[in-house]
């Protein structure tokens, strides 16, 4: 099944060509490793959770291999989301 760019936080994913399940935390986020790339999504382990910066993984939703569990959206998670996808496009002009 597709699923829309920017799965609601909560969602639960598995990466292509990877074991681990990754939790989606947080959307659009600058990687910090010296390089001016934004990426889609920033999750963590799933069962795990949060265990400090250095295991959170930054991933884009064509990494996504498959889709365990859809996080809760909601009017205001949708209304956000067309917010977040104007800021991008807006940001893809520049």
């Amino acid at each position: 099944m597709k699923y829309e760019k920017y799965l609601p936080l909560g969602s639960v994913i598995i990466l292509k060509e990877q074991t681990a399940k990754i939790m989606i935390t947080g959307f659009t986020v600058m990687s910090n490793e010296g390089e001016d790339k934004v990426y889609d999504y920033i999750g963590c382990l799933y069962p795990v959770g949060y265990m400090g910066n250095e295991k959170m993984v930054l991933f884009n939703h064509e990494d996504i291999g498959k889709v365990y569990c859809v996080g809760y959206s909601d009017d205001e998670d949708q209304g956000f989301k067309e917010i977040l996808k104007e800021i991008i496009e807006e940001s893809n002009k520049e």
